[in-house]
């Protein structure tokens, strides 16, 4: 699995909404910024900033992965629970498809205010109201939001996102669901989110029962009958 293909990928889903809300909440006008949950880089080495960009992930070959993608960034091992950073110590800190996946998402947001002036969670999924048509394919949302819960992830937290900002102290300005355009996906695009399904699924369902609604996936894409909707919300505020 080339997890900074599929990061780029999910990047990619977000850029006309990052490119709002970094303006929204001064961006240009930043002197540190810092990105929880860096990863590959895939956001960071796209960021045009005066001030300085700092990463933080708490695995090590992501770090140093994202050092080749963007060598210019202050990267820090640590964990997002505990920022190893002074209070107010950042303009911005932002993360990205980051709290469903932590422990304590309270305590990270909470961790992101004392660290940071301004706090942005710029896209959390809530794949309890996931739509997939034709009703065949159905099944395979219930399966990768399974998948997701077994590999530690709260597949519906995106909806309790605003609460979580309010409960975390911060002041919100702006929350909602993102709106992207649906655009047709390219062959490349649908073979990178099926080589996710097929990492996700491994070992709980059959090899071949996985190919069978792959097949039939496909059939849907080419047909135009392929619709897939998972609702993502994003939030920002003052700390």
């Amino acid at each position: 699995m080339n997890w900074h293909k599929r990061y780029l990928q999910q990047a990619a889903w977000t850029r006309d909404l990052r490119a709002y809300v970094f303006d929204k909440a001064g961006l240009a006008d930043a002197r540190r910024v810092l990105e929880v949950g860096c990863g590959t880089g895939a956001i960071l080495h796209k960021i045009k900033s005066p001030g300085s960009l700092h990463g933080l992930d708490l695995e090590p070959a992501s770090l140093v992965e994202c050092r080749i993608h963007a060598p210019a960034v202050s990267l820090t091992c640590g964990d997002a629970h505990s920022l190893p950073f002074p209070d107010g110590a950042f303009d911005i800190v932002f993360c990205h498809f980051l709290l469903l996946w932590v422990r304590d998402p309270l305590q990270v947001l909470r961790e992101m205010a004392r660290v940071g002036n301004t706090v942005l969670a710029l896209a959390e999924p809530d794949y309890s109201r996931r739509v997939d048509e034709p009703a065949a394919l159905k099944k395979l949302g219930q399966l990768q939001t399974e998948a997701l819960t077994r590999q530690g992830a709260n597949p519906s937290f995106g909806a309790r996102l605003a609460e979580m900002f309010y409960q975390a102290g911060i002041l919100l300005m702006e929350t909602g669901p993102i709106q992207s355009a649906e655009k047709k996906r390219s062959a490349v695009e649908w073979e990178n989110e099926w080589n996710v399904v097929e990492a996700d699924l491994a070992g709980l369902v059959p090899g071949g029962e996985i190919q069978k609604m792959k097949a039939l996936d496909e059939k849907a894409r080419k047909s135009g009958e392929r619709v897939l909707h998972v609702p993502t919300y994003f939030a920002w505020g003052k700390s």
